[in-house]
């Protein structure tokens, strides 16, 4: 089984395997960057499982967000279990961990967003209680 615990530093290079799997390949000094920006701040929390022999089997990015239209709110920004430990507990665990860290903060609903393409997401979701509020479209232009 895992142990789930926070984030470090460290473990830059095992996150960026897992986003790889999750389809946002990164690269270790990326991803370490990234780390060394979020990780203090208090609005984040990024949660991994350690397997028994050291390296992640998943890890978990929730963040309290503020935004105009719809005030203030607490979403999984991403969540990504190792392949080969899919279906062992190890991604309701990690969302366990983080609706238990919205209601701390006071809360009383947590969002996510799954691509429409990751059709075995959408399951596990709903067999976690999430029910589908909005089907939407992203748009993205590149700049310069």
């Amino acid at each position: 089984m895992a142990t789930l615990r926070p984030a470090r530093i460290g473990d830059a290079a095992e996150i960026a395997r897992l986003a790889g799997e999750l389809g946002y390949p990164a690269e270790v000094a990326a991803m370490d960057a990234r780390l060394r920006a979020i990780l203090p701040l208090p609005q984040h929390r990024v949660m991994v499982a350690q397997g028994e022999r050291g390296g992640l089997l998943g890890w978990i990015a929730v963040e309290r967000r503020l935004t105009l239209e719809s005030g203030e709110r607490i979403e999984i920004a991403g969540l990504v279990v190792d392949a080969a430990a899919r279906g062992t507990g190890i991604g309701r665990a990690l969302v366990t961990d983080a609706e238990k860290w919205a209601l701390a903060q006071g809360f009383e609903a947590i969002g996510v967003r799954s691509n429409v393409a990751r059709e075995g997401s959408h399951p596990f979701y709903e067999n976690l209680g999430y029910v589908r509020t909005k089907t939407q479209h992203a748009y993205r232009k590149p700049l310069g």
